[in-house]
């Protein structure tokens, strides 16, 4: 048996008549730029997430990016993030001109450590990024708690983690902004690259509907250096479909994870993933620690299976980032994870078949 990393052929099929229908219905209006579904799209994530305001972009790096600059956080600030993410969680920092400050993570849900957090705060400190890693929540009490007490903002990347909870309360409405991808990879994801930012501050609101288009406040005249980060409608319309489904995906997802930790019981060279007290993972990916990890790896792709190591090189070993000074050793759970983890098959229409497979596999690895 082939077992994919990632398929979206069956759950396309399965609204195929639907999606066409949208598409077409958009195609026929010749409204693509900022149109009535991005809007209504706009609205429908408002609701699901219960914060006040969402603004479609074009990526999920752009809503990070937005989100930087309309906190204004610019050259000479600090921003204090994991290092143990997707590049562009750094990458939209250094774009203000301010500086990343990488802390160590909980070597239990992978998310960046509120402890270490405290120990980095400098008079220079602007804003947090925590990354809802793999799909579950950081623990946003005690970042927020941080936050409060030195006046700084958070900006929630919540890029793999749509849809995920803590402590019954929806990711993305806990800091300033929230930070949604759409990559057709993640809990919910269009066809192709979209974004969008979330808040409850209808100045940052207003600010980041400025931003998305060229710094525009009426057309044709600019009172800031804006982006072009439009949110393409038809896009707007996929995901307006998929919106629908979205819990129904995450209840998929969490099932087949049971399942993984069910039949993993008693593979003492593996360590499943740990669920964070009162959070509620969605498993965008099923992320293991694994004795021999790499040969592991190896196998499993021999064999058929599809598996991916995100992230091999943390980013305060980038070459990118050697200005800052950072050395083998500064964060020792972060690399830690680096060389021990990897990512399953966890994509919703997974059949339990497929599951059996991927663990056969791995228990076969270790019995050699």
């Amino acid at each position: 048996m082939t077992v994919p990393f990632f398929d979206l052929s069956i759950q396309n099929s399965k609204i195929r008549k639907e999606l066409d229908a949208k598409i077409k219905e958009v195609v026929d209006s010749s409204k693509y730029i900022l149109g009535a579904n991005v809007a209504e799209l706009e609205k429908e994530f408002s609701a699901y997430t219960g914060v006040a305001f969402a603004v479609g972009v074009a990526s999920g790096t752009d809503a990070l990016h937005l989100s930087a600059k309309a906190l204004n956080i610019k050259e000479g600030d600090e921003v204090i993030t994991t290092a143990f993410t997707f590049f562009a969680t750094a990458e939209i920092i250094s774009y203000t001109g301010a500086v990343p400050v990488f802390v160590d993570i909980d070597p239990d849900s992978f998310n960046i450590d509120p402890e270490k957090i405290k120990k980095r705060i400098t008079k220079r400190t602007k804003a947090i990024i925590p990354v809802h890693i793999f799909g579950q929540s950081a623990k946003m009490d005690g970042i927020m708690e941080i936050a409060g007490e030195n006046g700084i903002s958070v900006i929630e990347d919540s890029a793999q983690a749509t849809g995920a909870k803590y402590k019954g309360k929806q990711v993305n409405s806990f800091g300033n902004t929230g930070c949604l991808s759409f990559f057709p990879t993640k809990n919910i994801g269009c066809f192709g690259d979209g974004g969008m930012v979330l808040t409850s501050d209808e100045k940052l609101f207003d600010m980041l509907k400025v931003l998305r288009n060229h710094g525009s406040t009426k057309t044709y005249h600019y009172e800031y250096i804006g982006n072009n980060s439009r949110l393409d409608e038809i896009q707007a319309a996929i995901l307006r479909i998929k919106l629908k489904h979205l819990d129904d995906y995450i209840g998929s997802r969490r099932r087949n994870a049971a399942l993984y930790n069910e039949l993993l019981k008693g593979v003492d060279e593996v360590r499943i993933p740990k669920e964070t007290e009162r959070a509620m993972h969605t498993y965008n990916q099923y992320t293991l620690r694994a004795k021999n990890r790499d040969k592991l790896a190896e196998h499993l792709r021999a064999n058929g299976i599809g598996a991916m190591i995100y992230y091999p090189l943390a980013l305060h070993l980038q070459k990118v980032y050697k200005g800052l000074g950072y050395k083998s050793g500064d964060l020792p759970e972060t690399e830690k994870a680096q060389n021990e983890v990897i990512s399953l098959p966890i994509f919703p229409e997974l059949v339990e078949s497929q599951i059996r497979e991927v663990v056969a596999s791995i228990k076969d690895f270790y019995a050699k």
